[in-house]
């Protein structure tokens, strides 16, 4: 049988915690604002939204969220909160303003739901105002230290590959050479993993910044060996670019190609199943963070368990590709 513990202890005496959403937007964000809001109204906490992210944390613009609030929002992409980068946050002024609106509601915690930047922003007004800040990681890119994955990444993956799919049916049909422009501008998460899956027979991430010229005889030899069509797939961080690749190919080898950027199309939809379930584990667990009386820390999922990471070695440390799947990516384009 299993044991449910429906009332987690609170020896920080949490009444009322914020949450907001910060940075560029992923997938399954609202999953993990439903399940803060949820979450805290089951232990009899009070959650109060940030509209626009820290933008709006500075100019106030704050209201309550309850259970009902959040209903029917599960499954919608984007972010009910709506998201904002905010140059005035950067300033101590800016950041001593939000504190003072955290303060004027009773707030005893602040979850950022974001990226290393809105972090950054987090930790800053923690350590300048004692308000105790916990992360969430929310970002497509998966570059954040301390956790396996991050909410979005599993969404971001499959709009990309089926993208992927669609366009290598019409680039066999014309027997042309398609290089594909992935979102990943410090990391090659999203590339190497779309490229396994798709099939792909060259892909180029930040983290291995090998020459363009490579991939030229690599679609030689594929036309050598009959292929209709080749997948090249690119990190937007590579240097150059995918047009950089798409315009060596076609240099190199006089063979027709395309170079297609699938850009900001790949932060947008549904959240697939999996981010879902992140969301809600995650978001779950930085409220019992509060509770519990840390601070400063981002809640991750690390070999199926919560694990709490100091924000600043979220940002401070890298978190490398699979050398493993590199290679198989590899082996595999033959």
């Amino acid at each position: 049988m299993i044991e449910i513990n429906e009332i987690h202890p609170n020896p920080a005496g949490i009444k009322r915690v914020a949450v907001l959403t910060s940075g560029g937007d992923a997938p399954g964000m609202n999953a993990a604002i439903r399940a803060v809001v949820r979450a805290a109204a089951s232990q009899g906490i009070e959650v109060v939204g940030v509209r626009r992210g820290f933008s709006g944390l500075h100019r106030g613009e704050m209201h309550l969220l309850g259970p009902r609030d959040v209903a029917n929002t599960i499954q919608r992409g984007g972010t009910i909160l709506l998201t904002a980068r905010s140059r005035t946050w950067r300033t101590p002024e800016g950041r001593a303003e939000g504190a003072r609106y955290l303060r004027e509601w009773g707030v005893g915690g602040l979850i950022v739901i974001g990226g290393d930047g809105s972090f950054h922003g987090g930790y800053h007004l923690q350590e300048e105002h004692g308000i105790p800040v916990i992360g969430v990681p929310g970002t497509i890119d998966n570059d954040l230290y301390g956790t396996d994955h991050t909410i979005g990444y599993f969404t971001a993956v499959e709009t990309a590959l089926d993208a992927v799919d669609k366009l290598r049916d019409t680039g066999a049909s014309h027997e042309r050479i398609f290089v594909i422009e992935v979102m990943g501008r410090h990391a090659g998460h999203i590339a190497l993993d779309v490229a396994v899956a798709g099939g792909a027979e060259e892909v180029f991430i930040p983290e291995d910044e090998k020459p363009i010229e490579s991939v030229v005889e690599i679609v030689k030899q594929s036309v050598e060996k009959g292929k209709k069509g080749s997948i090249i797939i690119v990190a937007e961080g590579y240097d150059g670019g995918a047009q950089a690749v798409g315009d060596a190919i076609q240099a190199g080898t006089g063979l027709e190609t395309r170079v297609s950027i699938l850009g900001h199309i790949q932060r947008g939809g549904s959240p697939v199943s999996s981010d879902r379930i992140l969301a809600s584990r995650l978001g779950e667990a930085a409220v019992y963070a509060l509770m519990d009386g840390q601070k400063g820390v981002m809640v991750g999922r690390t070999s199926g368990g919560i694990t709490y990471t100091p924000l600043p070695e979220t940002w401070q440390n890298s978190k490398d590709v699979s050398h493993d799947l590199y290679r198989c990516a590899r082996v595999l384009s033959i």
